[in-house]
Protein backbone atom coordinates (compact mmCIF):
# COMPACT_ATOMS: atom_id res chain seq x y z
CA UNK A 1 0.00 0.00 0.00
CA UNK A 2 1.50 2.90 -0.95
CA UNK A 3 1.16 6.46 0.85
CA UNK A 4 -1.87 7.91 -1.00
CA UNK A 5 -3.86 4.37 0.24
CA UNK A 6 -2.52 4.60 3.29
CA UNK A 7 -4.06 8.39 4.25
CA UNK A 8 -6.86 7.89 2.60
CA UNK A 9 -7.91 4.77 4.22
CA UNK A 10 -7.75 7.14 7.61
CA UNK A 11 -9.96 9.32 6.41
CA UNK A 12 -11.77 7.76 3.72
CA UNK A 13 -15.20 7.58 6.06
CA UNK A 14 -14.65 11.42 7.22
CA UNK A 15 -14.67 12.29 3.21
CA UNK A 16 -17.62 10.15 2.70
CA UNK A 17 -19.43 11.44 5.84
CA UNK A 18 -18.88 15.21 4.23
CA UNK A 19 -19.91 14.54 1.21
CA UNK A 20 -22.86 12.41 2.07
CA UNK A 21 -24.19 14.89 4.26
CA UNK A 22 -23.59 17.64 1.66
CA UNK A 23 -25.45 15.84 -0.89
CA UNK A 24 -29.13 14.49 -0.38
CA UNK A 25 -29.20 11.77 -3.79
CA UNK A 26 -26.99 9.33 -2.85
CA UNK A 27 -26.22 8.73 -6.64
CA UNK A 28 -25.43 11.77 -6.58
CA UNK A 29 -22.74 11.79 -3.81
CA UNK A 30 -21.70 8.86 -4.92
CA UNK A 31 -20.50 10.52 -8.42
CA UNK A 32 -18.71 13.39 -6.47
CA UNK A 33 -16.75 11.33 -4.26
CA UNK A 34 -15.37 9.23 -7.49
CA UNK A 35 -14.62 12.64 -8.36
CA UNK A 36 -12.93 13.72 -4.99
CA UNK A 37 -10.64 10.45 -5.05
CA UNK A 38 -9.41 11.49 -8.43
CA UNK A 39 -8.35 14.53 -8.34
CA UNK A 40 -6.93 13.85 -4.95
CA UNK A 41 -4.91 10.79 -5.91
CA UNK A 42 -3.63 13.24 -9.39
CA UNK A 43 -2.71 16.17 -6.97
CA UNK A 44 -1.34 14.09 -4.18
CA UNK A 45 2.27 14.71 -5.27
CA UNK A 46 1.87 18.66 -5.10
CA UNK A 47 0.85 18.11 -1.28
CA UNK A 48 3.88 19.12 0.59
CA UNK A 49 2.56 18.38 3.84
CA UNK A 50 1.00 14.96 4.75
CA UNK A 51 -0.04 16.02 8.33
CA UNK A 52 -2.78 18.43 7.01
CA UNK A 53 -4.02 15.59 4.77
CA UNK A 54 -7.39 15.25 6.20
CA UNK A 55 -8.21 19.26 6.15
CA UNK A 56 -6.19 19.08 2.24
CA UNK A 57 -8.84 16.30 1.09
CA UNK A 58 -11.75 18.04 2.83
CA UNK A 59 -11.15 21.03 0.98
CA UNK A 60 -11.37 18.80 -2.29
CA UNK A 61 -14.43 17.32 -1.21
CA UNK A 62 -16.21 21.00 -0.07
CA UNK A 63 -14.83 22.17 -3.64
CA UNK A 64 -16.46 19.13 -5.97
CA UNK A 65 -19.73 19.37 -4.01
CA UNK A 66 -19.71 23.59 -4.59
CA UNK A 67 -19.00 22.46 -8.64
CA UNK A 68 -22.09 19.93 -8.06
CA UNK A 69 -24.59 22.91 -6.67
CA UNK A 70 -23.31 25.38 -9.14
CA UNK A 71 -24.44 23.09 -11.75
CA UNK A 72 -28.12 22.58 -10.49
CA UNK A 73 -28.35 26.67 -9.23
CA UNK A 74 -30.80 29.07 -11.28
CA UNK A 75 -29.10 32.17 -12.41
CA UNK A 76 -30.16 35.34 -11.07
CA UNK A 77 -29.50 38.39 -12.49
CA UNK A 78 -28.60 39.58 -8.66
CA UNK A 79 -25.50 37.44 -7.31
CA UNK A 80 -27.38 36.55 -4.32
CA UNK A 81 -23.97 34.55 -2.87
CA UNK A 82 -23.04 37.61 -2.07
CA UNK A 83 -25.27 38.89 -0.04
CA UNK A 84 -25.09 35.45 2.63
CA UNK A 85 -21.83 37.13 3.71
CA UNK A 86 -23.69 40.66 4.65
CA UNK A 87 -25.97 42.35 6.80
CA UNK A 88 -28.52 44.78 6.64
CA UNK A 89 -26.78 47.68 9.28
CA UNK A 90 -28.69 49.79 11.69
CA UNK A 91 -27.44 52.73 10.44
CA UNK A 92 -29.49 52.54 7.17
CA UNK A 93 -32.68 50.47 7.77
CA UNK A 94 -32.77 49.30 11.66
CA UNK A 95 -32.23 45.99 11.77
CA UNK A 96 -29.48 44.91 14.16
CA UNK A 97 -29.79 41.68 14.43
CA UNK A 98 -27.01 40.12 12.37
CA UNK A 99 -28.14 36.85 10.89
CA UNK A 100 -27.90 35.63 7.24
CA UNK A 101 -30.25 37.26 5.10
CA UNK A 102 -30.77 35.06 1.71
CA UNK A 103 -33.51 32.96 2.62
CA UNK A 104 -35.66 36.22 3.71
CA UNK A 105 -34.20 37.93 0.20
CA UNK A 106 -35.36 34.90 -2.08
CA UNK A 107 -39.25 35.73 -0.70
CA UNK A 108 -39.36 38.93 -2.19
CA UNK A 109 -39.79 39.78 -5.67
CA UNK A 110 -36.97 41.01 -8.11
CA UNK A 111 -37.38 44.98 -7.90
CA UNK A 112 -37.07 44.69 -4.16
CA UNK A 113 -34.27 42.49 -4.24
CA UNK A 114 -32.51 44.85 -7.24
CA UNK A 115 -33.09 48.28 -5.10
CA UNK A 116 -31.99 46.49 -1.53
CA UNK A 117 -28.73 45.46 -3.57
CA UNK A 118 -27.93 48.38 -5.12
CA UNK A 119 -28.38 50.68 -1.77
CA UNK A 120 -27.22 48.27 1.04
CA UNK A 121 -24.37 45.81 -0.72
CA UNK A 122 -23.45 48.43 -3.41
CA UNK A 123 -23.87 51.39 -1.33
CA UNK A 124 -24.93 53.31 -3.79
CA UNK A 125 -26.22 56.87 -3.41
CA UNK A 126 -29.60 57.14 -3.98
CA UNK A 127 -28.72 59.48 -6.78
CA UNK A 128 -26.54 57.35 -8.53
CA UNK A 129 -29.35 54.66 -8.21
CA UNK A 130 -31.34 56.30 -10.23
CA UNK A 131 -29.14 56.95 -12.85
CA UNK A 132 -28.50 53.12 -13.33
CA UNK A 133 -32.42 52.44 -13.38
CA UNK A 134 -33.01 55.20 -15.62
CA UNK A 135 -36.00 55.94 -13.15
CA UNK A 136 -36.70 59.39 -11.03
CA UNK A 137 -34.88 59.46 -7.55
CA UNK A 138 -38.09 59.97 -5.85
CA UNK A 139 -39.50 56.40 -7.37
CA UNK A 140 -36.12 55.26 -5.79
CA UNK A 141 -36.90 56.31 -2.48
CA UNK A 142 -40.14 54.66 -3.14
CA UNK A 143 -39.23 51.53 -4.15
CA UNK A 144 -36.58 51.63 -1.00
CA UNK A 145 -38.68 52.26 1.37
CA UNK A 146 -41.25 49.56 0.08
CA UNK A 147 -38.68 47.23 -0.35
CA UNK A 148 -37.22 47.83 3.22
CA UNK A 149 -40.60 47.13 4.53
CA UNK A 150 -41.73 44.08 2.54
CA UNK A 151 -38.25 42.62 3.80
CA UNK A 152 -39.12 43.85 7.67
CA UNK A 153 -42.13 41.89 7.52
CA UNK A 154 -40.63 38.24 6.07
CA UNK A 155 -37.49 38.82 8.45
CA UNK A 156 -37.89 35.21 11.01
CA UNK A 157 -36.93 37.92 13.70
CA UNK A 158 -38.91 41.44 15.13
CA UNK A 159 -36.36 44.77 14.20
CA UNK A 160 -38.05 46.75 16.78
CA UNK A 161 -37.06 47.43 20.74
CA UNK A 162 -39.04 44.40 21.91
CA UNK A 163 -36.69 42.21 20.46
CA UNK A 164 -33.24 43.39 22.73
CA UNK A 165 -34.23 41.92 25.60
CA UNK A 166 -33.50 38.08 26.28
CA UNK A 167 -36.12 35.42 25.42
CA UNK A 168 -38.17 34.81 28.65
CA UNK A 169 -39.69 31.00 28.71
CA UNK A 170 -42.86 30.19 29.76
CA UNK A 171 -43.20 29.18 33.41
CA UNK A 172 -43.41 25.13 33.82
CA UNK A 173 -45.37 23.45 36.13
CA UNK A 174 -43.34 22.51 39.16
CA UNK A 175 -45.05 19.22 38.90
CA UNK A 176 -45.95 17.51 35.75
CA UNK A 177 -49.71 17.74 35.24
CA UNK A 178 -51.20 14.69 35.64
CA UNK A 179 -51.70 12.60 32.36
CA UNK A 180 -53.96 9.09 30.72
CA UNK A 181 -52.34 7.58 27.87
CA UNK A 182 -55.15 5.45 26.10
CA UNK A 183 -54.95 3.62 22.93
CA UNK A 184 -57.29 3.74 20.10
CA UNK A 185 -58.42 1.78 17.05
CA UNK A 186 -58.11 4.18 14.45
CA UNK A 187 -54.89 4.06 12.11
CA UNK A 188 -52.12 6.28 12.69
CA UNK A 189 -51.98 8.99 10.80
CA UNK A 190 -48.40 9.40 8.86
CA UNK A 191 -46.38 13.18 10.59
CA UNK A 192 -43.98 15.85 9.86
CA UNK A 193 -41.59 15.66 12.28
CA UNK A 194 -38.86 18.18 12.19
CA UNK A 195 -38.32 18.20 16.01
CA UNK A 196 -34.28 17.29 17.13
CA UNK A 197 -34.31 14.54 18.66
CA UNK A 198 -34.16 14.25 22.44
CA UNK A 199 -34.23 18.62 22.06
CA UNK A 200 -37.53 19.31 20.89
CA UNK A 201 -36.53 22.21 19.29
CA UNK A 202 -37.28 22.78 15.16
CA UNK A 203 -33.86 23.93 14.17
CA UNK A 204 -35.07 26.67 11.77
CA UNK A 205 -34.50 30.63 12.16
CA UNK A 206 -36.80 32.16 14.65
CA UNK A 207 -38.18 28.60 16.56
CA UNK A 208 -38.01 29.09 20.17
CA UNK A 209 -39.07 26.93 23.04
CA UNK A 210 -38.87 25.70 26.89
CA UNK A 211 -39.33 22.62 28.18
CA UNK A 212 -39.05 20.58 31.15
CA UNK A 213 -38.09 17.19 32.71
CA UNK A 214 -40.08 15.38 35.32
CA UNK A 215 -38.95 12.40 37.75
CA UNK A 216 -41.26 9.92 38.27
CA UNK A 217 -42.30 9.09 40.41
CA UNK A 218 -42.09 12.08 41.97
CA UNK A 219 -43.16 13.96 38.87
CA UNK A 220 -41.63 16.56 40.33
CA UNK A 221 -39.24 19.22 37.49
CA UNK A 222 -35.67 18.69 37.80
CA UNK A 223 -34.57 20.59 34.88
CA UNK A 224 -35.99 23.32 32.50
CA UNK A 225 -34.43 24.03 28.90
CA UNK A 226 -35.08 27.56 27.83
CA UNK A 227 -34.06 27.08 23.68
CA UNK A 228 -33.94 29.17 20.90
CA UNK A 229 -31.83 29.47 16.91
CA UNK A 230 -29.58 32.41 17.10
CA UNK A 231 -28.52 32.20 13.33
CA UNK A 232 -27.44 30.45 10.33
CA UNK A 233 -24.22 28.41 10.90
CA UNK A 234 -21.38 26.80 8.40
CA UNK A 235 -20.04 23.40 9.29
CA UNK A 236 -17.18 21.91 7.04
CA UNK A 237 -19.18 23.46 4.75
CA UNK A 238 -22.28 22.58 5.35
CA UNK A 239 -25.30 24.77 6.13
CA UNK A 240 -27.31 24.63 9.34
CA UNK A 241 -28.19 26.75 12.11
CA UNK A 242 -26.51 27.72 15.69
CA UNK A 243 -28.89 27.04 18.61
CA UNK A 244 -28.08 27.34 22.56
CA UNK A 245 -29.58 25.79 24.94
CA UNK A 246 -30.01 27.08 28.57
CA UNK A 247 -29.91 24.23 31.50
CA UNK A 248 -31.41 25.34 34.56
CA UNK A 249 -32.37 23.40 37.95
CA UNK A 250 -35.86 23.96 38.90
CA UNK A 251 -35.03 24.33 42.41
CA UNK A 252 -31.26 26.21 42.25
CA UNK A 253 -31.81 29.37 39.64
CA UNK A 254 -27.77 29.29 39.79
CA UNK A 255 -27.22 26.05 38.56
CA UNK A 256 -27.08 27.04 34.92
CA UNK A 257 -25.30 25.51 32.04
CA UNK A 258 -25.33 27.00 28.32
CA UNK A 259 -25.03 24.70 25.19
CA UNK A 260 -24.43 25.23 21.59
CA UNK A 261 -25.07 23.18 18.78
CA UNK A 262 -25.50 23.13 15.45
CA UNK A 263 -28.00 21.19 13.22
CA UNK A 264 -29.17 20.83 9.84
CA UNK A 265 -33.20 20.59 8.69
CA UNK A 266 -33.24 18.93 5.06
CA UNK A 267 -36.58 17.79 3.34
CA UNK A 268 -36.03 14.03 4.76
CA UNK A 269 -34.07 14.50 7.98
CA UNK A 270 -33.45 16.20 11.41
CA UNK A 271 -29.47 16.33 12.23
CA UNK A 272 -26.70 17.79 14.39
CA UNK A 273 -23.52 19.06 12.87
CA UNK A 274 -21.41 20.13 15.86
CA UNK A 275 -21.68 20.27 19.63
CA UNK A 276 -18.89 23.14 21.28
CA UNK A 277 -17.89 22.28 24.70
CA UNK A 278 -15.90 24.31 27.09
CA UNK A 279 -12.63 22.56 28.05
CA UNK A 280 -11.43 25.52 30.32
CA UNK A 281 -10.45 28.72 28.26
CA UNK A 282 -10.89 26.38 25.29
CA UNK A 283 -14.22 26.18 22.90
CA UNK A 284 -13.82 22.82 21.76
CA UNK A 285 -16.42 22.08 18.93
CA UNK A 286 -16.69 18.40 18.42
CA UNK A 287 -18.30 17.68 14.68
CA UNK A 288 -19.81 15.72 13.17
CA UNK A 289 -16.52 14.59 11.46
CA UNK A 290 -15.16 13.87 14.93
CA UNK A 291 -16.03 9.85 14.58
CA UNK A 292 -16.19 8.02 17.87
CA UNK A 293 -16.04 11.50 19.54
CA UNK A 294 -19.34 13.21 18.48
CA UNK A 295 -20.92 9.86 17.13
CA UNK A 296 -21.35 8.49 20.97
CA UNK A 297 -23.27 11.71 21.97
CA UNK A 298 -24.91 13.04 19.22
CA UNK A 299 -24.68 11.11 16.10
CA UNK A 300 -27.28 8.53 15.02
CA UNK A 301 -28.68 7.25 11.72
CA UNK A 302 -27.32 5.32 8.97
CA UNK A 303 -24.31 7.54 7.84
CA UNK A 304 -25.36 10.06 10.37
CA UNK A 305 -28.64 11.15 9.10
CA UNK A 306 -30.38 11.89 11.87
CA UNK A 307 -33.78 11.25 12.72
CA UNK A 308 -36.26 11.01 9.48
CA UNK A 309 -39.23 13.94 9.47
CA UNK A 310 -41.76 12.44 7.16
CA UNK A 311 -43.06 9.67 9.22
CA UNK A 312 -45.21 6.94 8.34
CA UNK A 313 -45.67 3.48 10.41
CA UNK A 314 -42.77 0.89 8.74
CA UNK A 315 -43.65 -1.83 10.57
CA UNK A 316 -40.02 -2.39 12.14
CA UNK A 317 -41.06 -2.10 15.67
CA UNK A 318 -43.95 -3.85 17.51
CA UNK A 319 -46.19 -2.87 20.06
CA UNK A 320 -48.89 -5.23 22.10
CA UNK A 321 -49.52 -3.08 25.00
CA UNK A 322 -46.16 -3.32 27.57
CA UNK A 323 -44.90 -5.57 25.13
CA UNK A 324 -42.72 -4.85 22.27
CA UNK A 325 -40.61 -6.27 19.82
CA UNK A 326 -38.52 -5.50 16.73
CA UNK A 327 -36.66 -5.87 13.73
CA UNK A 328 -32.88 -6.81 14.04
CA UNK A 329 -31.34 -3.20 13.12
CA UNK A 330 -29.00 -0.62 14.23
CA UNK A 331 -31.18 2.17 13.78
CA UNK A 332 -34.83 1.90 15.23
CA UNK A 333 -37.36 4.57 15.09
CA UNK A 334 -41.22 3.77 13.97
CA UNK A 335 -44.39 5.05 14.60
CA UNK A 336 -46.19 2.30 17.05
CA UNK A 337 -49.66 3.41 17.56
CA UNK A 338 -52.67 6.25 17.55
CA UNK A 339 -52.99 7.24 21.13
CA UNK A 340 -55.00 9.64 23.54
CA UNK A 341 -53.33 11.85 25.33
CA UNK A 342 -55.37 13.69 27.90
CA UNK A 343 -52.39 16.11 29.80
CA UNK A 344 -53.57 18.92 31.95
CA UNK A 345 -57.33 19.02 31.34
CA UNK A 346 -56.46 19.21 27.52
CA UNK A 347 -56.88 15.72 24.90
CA UNK A 348 -54.76 15.29 21.99
CA UNK A 349 -54.70 13.05 19.30
CA UNK A 350 -51.52 11.56 18.74
CA UNK A 351 -49.37 9.11 17.22
CA UNK A 352 -46.39 7.01 19.36
CA UNK A 353 -42.67 7.38 17.76
CA UNK A 354 -40.99 4.89 19.84
CA UNK A 355 -37.37 4.91 19.31
CA UNK A 356 -34.86 1.78 20.46
CA UNK A 357 -31.49 2.67 21.65
CA UNK A 358 -30.75 4.73 18.68
CA UNK A 359 -29.73 8.17 20.33
CA UNK A 360 -28.42 6.56 23.17
CA UNK A 361 -27.31 2.79 24.00
CA UNK A 362 -29.48 1.12 26.82
CA UNK A 363 -32.40 3.84 26.04
CA UNK A 364 -36.00 3.68 25.04
CA UNK A 365 -38.37 6.36 24.25
CA UNK A 366 -41.77 6.60 23.73
CA UNK A 367 -42.68 10.40 21.99
CA UNK A 368 -46.73 11.26 21.33
CA UNK A 369 -46.57 13.44 18.90
CA UNK A 370 -49.59 15.37 17.38
CA UNK A 371 -50.98 16.25 13.68
CA UNK A 372 -48.64 19.10 13.52
CA UNK A 373 -45.37 16.71 14.65
CA UNK A 374 -45.15 18.75 17.97
CA UNK A 375 -44.62 16.89 21.17
CA UNK A 376 -47.31 16.56 23.50
CA UNK A 377 -45.52 13.92 26.01
CA UNK A 378 -41.77 11.96 25.93
CA UNK A 379 -41.05 9.46 28.46
CA UNK A 380 -37.73 7.53 29.10
CA UNK A 381 -37.07 3.94 29.68
CA UNK A 382 -33.92 2.36 30.78
CA UNK A 383 -32.83 -0.88 30.17
CA UNK A 384 -32.69 -2.84 33.73
CA UNK A 385 -29.08 -2.60 33.54
CA UNK A 386 -28.29 0.63 32.28
CA UNK A 387 -25.68 2.53 34.03
CA UNK A 388 -25.51 -0.55 36.87
CA UNK A 389 -21.84 0.25 37.56
CA UNK A 390 -22.83 3.80 38.21
CA UNK A 391 -25.62 3.45 40.38
CA UNK A 392 -25.37 -0.22 41.72
CA UNK A 393 -28.68 -1.37 41.24
CA UNK A 394 -31.08 -2.53 38.83
CA UNK A 395 -33.80 0.09 38.11
CA UNK A 396 -36.50 -2.34 38.73
CA UNK A 397 -34.81 -2.36 42.13
CA UNK A 398 -34.65 1.35 41.72
CA UNK A 399 -38.13 2.32 40.86
CA UNK A 400 -40.34 -0.74 41.92
CA UNK A 401 -43.59 0.97 41.04
CA UNK A 402 -42.60 2.72 37.72
CA UNK A 403 -43.94 1.42 34.70
CA UNK A 404 -41.48 -0.71 32.71
CA UNK A 405 -41.98 -2.36 28.84
CA UNK A 406 -40.30 -5.85 27.91
CA UNK A 407 -38.61 -5.05 24.92
CA UNK A 408 -37.43 -8.97 22.52
CA UNK A 409 -37.10 -9.82 26.08
CA UNK A 410 -35.61 -7.25 28.18
CA UNK A 411 -37.18 -5.24 30.94
CA UNK A 412 -36.97 -1.23 30.16
CA UNK A 413 -38.16 1.03 33.66
CA UNK A 414 -39.67 3.93 33.13
CA UNK A 415 -37.53 6.94 34.39
CA UNK A 416 -38.58 10.28 33.96
CA UNK A 417 -40.64 12.40 31.58
CA UNK A 418 -40.48 15.68 29.21
CA UNK A 419 -43.32 17.82 28.48
CA UNK A 420 -42.90 21.46 26.30
CA UNK A 421 -44.77 25.23 26.70
CA UNK A 422 -46.54 24.22 23.20
CA UNK A 423 -49.04 22.25 25.71
CA UNK A 424 -49.36 25.44 28.14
Amino acid sequence: MDEFERLLEAERVSVERFVRFKISPKSDAEDVLQEVFLVAYQKFPQLKNTESFKAWIISIARNKCNDYFQKKAVRCEIPTDELTEKVLSKGRCGVSIVYTVRETLDLLGDKDKQILYLYFWKEMPQAEIAKQLNIPVGTVKSRLHTAKQNFKNKYPYRTDDASKGEYNMKKLPEFIPEYKIKAIPDAPFAVKWEELMGWFLVPKLGEKLSWGMYDIPSRKCSHIYDMQVIGKAKVHGIEGVELTAQEASYSDKNDVVNRTFVAQLTDTHCRYLATLRNDGDIRNYITFLDGDEFLPNWGFGEDNCGNETNLVPKGDIQRFGTTVTSVDKDFLLDIVGRYTVTIGGKSYDTVCVMDIETYNCGVISEQFLDKNGKTILWRRFNRDDWAIDRYKKKWSEQLPKNDSLTVNGTTYVHWYDCITDYIL
